[in-house]
């Protein structure tokens, strides 16, 4: 018996993030503007113009919590992540981009069972 390994690509078009921006404490918290300029930001330091130019959509911000669902072309997933991960500073101060949960569906990101709540 050959061995045949199959290595399986997801068809979806686009992928979604859900994020989290950390500040330390007393910092501004940004608008859904600025929180769309800093993901910019944050593709264009670690992969150029090219990766600046990769279309990345806010779907939702919660300014209180700082979070938000990010939606990116499949292709450009791992170059998002990455960006948000390596990013270091907001307005000269520290930040850090928590990626708490990724699907290729957006339904997936509607529930969290790590934060259900039994009764």
């Amino acid at each position: 018996a050959a061995f045949e390994r199959r290595v399986l690509r997801s068809a979806a078009e686009h992928h979604y993030l859900r994020v989290r921006l950390e500040l330390p404490d007393g910092a501004a918290r940004p608008s859904a503007a600025l929180f769309k300029q800093l993901v910019v930001t944050a593709l264009r330091e670690l992969h150029g113009e090219v990766g600046a130019a990769l279309p990345v959509d806010v779907l939702t911000y919660e300014e209180k919590t700082m979070s938000a669902i990010l939606r990116v072309i499949s292709s450009g997933f791992v170059k998002l992540w990455s960006a948000l991960t390596l990013l270091g500073f907001y307005q000269n101060r520290r930040c850090a981009f928590r990626v708490l949960q990724t699907s290729p569906f957006l339904l997936a990101l509607s529930g969290n069972s790590r934060e259900l709540v039994l009764d």
